[in-house]
């Protein structure tokens, strides 16, 4: 597994620092890299190219080899450019594309390499989260709620936010490649723009939009912004042809679009328009799809005008890693926010991480981890100790199951799906029995972590069953050949009988994923290990 970004990575040194995220979408992969100087954000380069992940699905939903390869090539070219940043700093995304191709994780595992650094493939509304982010720091700190769009390849995020908050975020399956295939593409398999498609594509969108209208029109709006290439390509072909130098409105995106249906179904005549129109060359098979589902937006949610905005995800992951470094990171708010929501009882909460951390940090000092790697796996490991009785909300019976639920179905801002499932997988198993089923569908180099944290989280949840704040005055834990051993300093386990009988059975669970737990008392610990 590529080192993992940690939270704890410090960019306040004064000499720039170059940082650097890619955009993995489904239509295109951008990259851009900047320098971090005294905590700003500088943008020196900028590089996309058109991949079309999203074009390889097939029926299946399965990637297709060409698709891949291309996607491959494109991260081959970016990590040459991203030789002398390192791993930690970097960010690397996946959208709509690898949210639903059965098959992603063979193409991330194959990109991981060649990048040397994780790839989080996020959900729709994290990535309208960070889609938001980045414009919003793009533009003037204005007062007043901005609606921004997004529209990609295999999806379209709409979100209002105030500033740099986000209010409303809503990711829709309508993207300029999808829309392509279902409504722009003739019997021969040719792109065209006849009026009958255009009909088809933009009814279908408004009545996608009818599902957020009432809820985005209640919190309003006093500006419009749009990001992406789509809305790019629109408004250069609205100045390029003289129908609106400033703004993208309704009415000149009607004359566009007659103008565009003016080639009819035929290839041969529609290519002749576009290219009249001015339209690039890679935009042109995406262009009439990703203005139909314009015009629906602005139809449907009553839009007068939209500005266009360079900023977009691939900013927005620079934006949110630096917020992390300066205590303003979104995970923390979004497990604080669980933690109220579902009413866990967060002192109890906060003493199994302590316990918890205190172990791990006693592991991977012995094993000597690389700090970033390991930065990484703490973190889930204190995530995961916060929101472990979640489940107690739905009921005492199971609750553990119910947890694990909740956290693998729930929209978690700031988190990427593979960390949701990481915290689903050690709700599930911080509590009864175990098998090695519950660890199956990890990657390789994840299980045995995952594993170590799954153990680690049910001796501390052990520690703490009576609901005691107080930690053991000292302990130490080792772990060699899948043996662990767990040492508690004079009589602090032989007064606490619950205690033994909770170690005894814990043991035999942990049996059955071929773990050996070995819990003794020791007349003396290493200092280091105490509190």
């Amino acid at each position: 597994m590529p080192q993992a970004s940690s939270v704890k990575t410090a960019y306040s040194a004064a000499e720039p620092i170059n940082i650097a995220s890619i955009d993995m979408g489904s239509n295109s992969f951008h990259m851009v890299i900047a320098q971090l100087v005294h905590n700003e954000i500088r943008p020196i380069e900028k590089i996309g190219e058109k991949v079309q992940l999203g074009a390889g699905l097939d029926d299946r939903m399965m990637l297709d080899e060409a698709s891949q390869q291309r996607g491959l090539e494109c991260l081959q070219r970016f990590a040459q450019r991203l030789q002398g940043i390192h791993p930690s700093r970097i960010q690397v995304v996946g959208t709509n594309a690898l949210r639903v191709a059965r098959n992603a994780q063979d193409f991330v595992v194959k990109a991981e390499a060649i990048l040397n650094s994780p790839i989080a493939i996020i959900s729709g509304r994290e990535e309208a989260r960070l889609i938001y982010l980045g414009v919003a720091h793009s533009l003037s700190d204005d007062a007043g709620r901005r609606l921004v769009i997004d529209i990609g390849g295999g999806s379209t995020e709409y979100v209002i936010g105030d500033r740099f908050e986000p209010i409303e975020l809503e990711s829709m399956h309508m993207g300029c490649v999808g829309y392509r295939d279902r409504f722009f593409t003739n019997k021969n398999n040719e792109v065209t723009a006849s009026p009958e498609q255009f009909k088809a594509a933009i009814t279908e969108a408004s009545r996608e939009l009818l599902a957020i209208k009432k809820r985005f029109k209640k919190v309003g709006w006093q500006q419009c912004t749009g990001s992406s290439g789509s809305i790019k390509a629109i408004q250069q072909a609205l100045e390029e042809n003289k129908l609106s130098p400033h703004a993208i409105t309704l009415p000149t995106m009607l004359e566009l679009q007659k103008q565009l249906m003016e080639g009819g179904d035929k290839l041969k005549t529609y290519t002749a328009t576009l290219d009249r129109l001015n339209i690039r060359k890679e935009r042109q098979t995406i262009f009439a799809s990703g203005l139909a589902i314009l015009i629906a937006a602005f139809q449907t949610l009553k839009i007068q005008e939209m500005e266009f905005c360079d900023g977009a995800l691939r900013e927005g992951l620079l934006y949110d890693a630096l917020g992390r470094t300066q205590h303003e990171d979104v995970r923390e708010r979004t497990i604080s926010s669980l933690q109220a929501r579902y009413q866990i009882e967060t002192t109890h909460a906060a003493a199994v991480e302590a316990t918890a951390c205190r172990l791990f940090d006693q592991l991977i000092k012995a094993n000597a981890t690389d700090e970033a790697l390991a930065g990484y796996w703490r973190d889930v490991l204190q995530w995961s100790a916060r929101v472990h009785e979640i489940g107690l909300a739905i009921s005492h019976t199971q609750y553990h199951r119910h947890g694990a639920y909740l956290l693998e179905h729930s929209d978690l801002h700031g988190f990427s799906k593979r960390v949701q499932h990481l915290l689903s997988i050690l709700a599930r198993t911080h509590r009864r029995k175990l098998s090695d089923e519950l660890f199956a569908d990890l990657l390789p180099d994840d299980r045995p972590w995952v594993i170590m944290l799954a153990v680690i989280l049910r001796l501390a949840v052990i520690i703490h069953h009576d609901r005691s704040l107080n930690e053991p005055a000292a302990l130490a834990i080792s772990l060699k050949d899948n043996v662990y051993r767990l040492s508690f300093q004079d009589e602090w386990l032989s007064e606490r009988p619950l205690s033994q009988a909770d170690f005894s059975a814990e043991a035999s669970y942990l049996q059955r994923i071929k773990v050996e737990l070995i819990v003794e008392s020791s007349a003396s610990i290493n200092s280091s290990n105490s509190k």
